[in-house]
């Protein structure tokens, strides 16, 4: 990242702004070394007024980001320590002006948030909050950090050097910026998804905000946020409102993840992931991609494998298949109620060992399955089951007798001895595996 001005502006009369400056400066002052002063130029401002009224501030201060350190009050107090951006949905009761939304620094704030949670002393709570005070007027990117919520906490000095040491040690990552919907006031779903994954939020509208957001509104907080999708917290919003929030994000063409999807993209580049999701979409229409251990950037491309051979092993060895694909660097489809399609995606360069590696697995897997052996280029397997059909034929009536049959212990029915080989089934699958002997 290119060394930016960063300027931090606190107010004289709010008491958590003084308390996180003057532990930065301390900080600074000791001569250790911080990335945030080692890689930009810094710059402190104090003001009279309040922060939520310091609309155009940026006119004055020659920044390219600005941190508000201050105070957060709540109505019902708990010790807190967040970050968010500012704007105003509807109308302007703390600052800024109505329905404006002033430029979000999602990726600082996803960092900030992250050495928080680190570094936040016993009893303090740590989230986002989503947007809600001014100033709007700004057009360099900003975030609010707060030490909340009682004058208590507002001078606990450790609270200050925890905030402070999170500013300092800040170093933004590769983030997947994001817009949120639907929750708390503390975005409680968005911040444990940012502190689990490279998703970074910028403007989130909770669920009570929810009903003030039109088309407009809803592609403003996306070019606010740099946002490259969005996420909606369900669970906390009526499925109407889902339903509209839905429709918007489609008309203005913004993707929509699930919170399972984020956390699995993991370190996999953002376009590299689109263009993932656009490849599955032509090999296996309405899937859904599962990304293991691809990583990185790279033209993706479809590996295909044996559909007998990848159904027989999920059949089998589901999870252990699951567990270790997470290994291989790969992305594993699914659609309805198949888990499992012959069908992956990998890097170009990669696919014919990427092919042979989880044939290999397969192979392994199917191998220590009782009844299987190798007959060539095929794997041999014999599956022998509890048959109902045969058990009625020798008198054994349903129920617990069944259980004991198919369970491997024989029975007594009318002074005879009914053995589970008696009431039993073979089936024998042939896999066919050309050069089988190289996986095994």
């Amino acid at each position: 990242m290119y060394p930016m001005r960063i300027a931090l502006i606190n107010s004289r009369q709010d008491v958590a702004g003084v308390n996180i400056r003057q532990n930065l400066e301390e900080l600074l002052a000791a001569g250790e070394r911080w990335p945030l002063a080692d890689n930009h130029v810094l710059t402190f401002h104090e003001v009279d007024g309040r922060l939520i009224y310091q609309d155009r501030i940026d006119e004055e201060v020659e920044a390219d980001l600005i941190i508000f350190i201050s105070r957060h009050a709540s109505a019902r107090p708990v010790p807190a320590l967040t970050v968010h951006v500012t704007g105003n949905y509807d109308t302007a009761d703390l600052g800024g002006e109505p329905g404006a939304l002033a430029p979000a620094a999602p990726a600082w704030m996803h960092a900030i948030l992250r050495n928080l949670a680190a570094r936040a002393p016993e009893g303090y709570r740590v989230s986002y909050e989503v947007t809600h005070h001014g100033p709007t007027a700004l057009s360099t990117p900003s975030l609010f950090a707060e030490i909340g919520s009682t004058a208590t906490e507002w001078a606990d000095r450790t609270a200050g050097r925890a905030l402070a040491e999170s500013i300092l040690s800040a170093v933004p990552e590769e983030t997947i910026n994001l817009i949120g919907f639907g929750g708390t006031h503390y975005a409680v779903r968005q911040t444990e998804i940012a502190l689990s994954s490279r998703g970074a939020f910028g403007h989130m509208a909770s669920a009570r905000q929810a009903g003030f957001l039109g088309p407009d509104l809803i592609r403003r907080m996306r070019e606010a946020s740099s946002a490259v999708a969005a996420y909606i917290d369900r669970k906390s919003l009526p499925a109407s409102e889902t339903g509209k929030i839905e429709r918007m994000l489609g008309s203005a063409g913004i993707i929509l993840l699930s919170e399972s999807e984020i956390l699995e993209i993991g370190d996999l580049g953002w376009t590299t992931y689109l263009r993932v999701r656009a490849l599955a979409e032509d090999i296996a229409p309405g899937s859904r991609i599962h990304i293991h251990g691809l990583a990185g950037h790279g033209t993706p491309v479809p590996v295909r494998l044996s559909p007998d051979l990848v159904e027989e092993t999920v059949k089998n060895n589901k999870s252990e298949f699951l567990d270790a694909l997470d290994k291989f660097p790969v992305v594993r489809l699914s659609k309805g109620s198949t888990e499992v399609l012959p069908l992956f995606i990998g890097f170009e360069n990669e696919t014919s060992r990427l092919a042979s590696d989880i044939t290999t697995l397969c192979v392994k897997l199917l191998l220590i399955c009782e009844n299987t052996v190798i007959e060539g280029d095929h794997l041999v397997l014999r599956k022998v089951r509890f048959d109902p059909a045969k058990a009625r034929r020798y008198g054994v009536p349903r129920g617990p007798l069944f259980a004991t049959l198919a369970g491997g212990r024989a029975v007594d029915i009318d002074g005879r001895r009914i053995t589970p080989d008696m009431v039993q089934t073979t089936s024998v699958k042939l896999v066919h595996i050309p050069g089988l002997e190289r996986y095994t």
